[in-house]
């Protein structure tokens, strides 16, 4: 051991210079991020409304929204999720809604409506597919006929 001695230690390992290498010596490897929270898949939420927020008017949605703050007034979209804090009084209409929060007011949905296990609705419902979990209160009417179905006119024979 020559931890005191005045000679160098020789080893058998190769040092790295501190110098940077103009050669063709290989790059070193990219620094990694530190691990991130994974986002949702593309069919997540394209707009929310988040806790806190209070909206009263009509409210117009093009992708898919998510809704957890107090709305009054309507709502209009594709496929609306009205989240667990949320609190809306509104007539919501869209192809697909999930309600997981309270809703007050009459839900039409032209594809399907599901009632998850924590929602509370006071009011009428119309969609030709209905999902309700178990723990979920729903008081009012259910319509449950295809859009077409409700269009045609039967006349009496004459």
């Amino acid at each position: 051991m020559s931890l005191f001695s005045k000679e160098p230690e020789k080893s058998t390992h190769t040092e790295q210079s501190a110098r940077p290498h103009t050669g063709s010596a290989p790059a070193a490897p990219p620094i990694t991020p530190p691990a991130q929270k994974i986002v949702e898949p593309a069919a997540a939420a394209a707009a929310c409304l988040d806790c806190g927020t209070k909206i009263s008017g009509k409210l117009h949605f093009e992708g898919p929204a998510r809704i957890d703050g107090n709305i009054d007034g309507e709502i209009d979209g594709k496929e609306i999720t009205i989240g667990e804090s949320a609190v809306v009084t509104a007539q919501i209409r869209a192809d697909s809604i999930i309600v997981c929060g309270e809703v007050k007011g009459e839900i039409t949905a032209t594809q399907r409506i599901e009632i998850r296990s924590t929602a509370k609705i006071i009011g009428n419902i119309a969609a030709p597919k209905l999902i309700i979990q178990e723990g979920a209160i729903f008081e009012g009417q259910c319509s449950m006929r295809h859009k077409s179905e409700g269009d045609h006119k039967v006349r009496a024979a004459s």
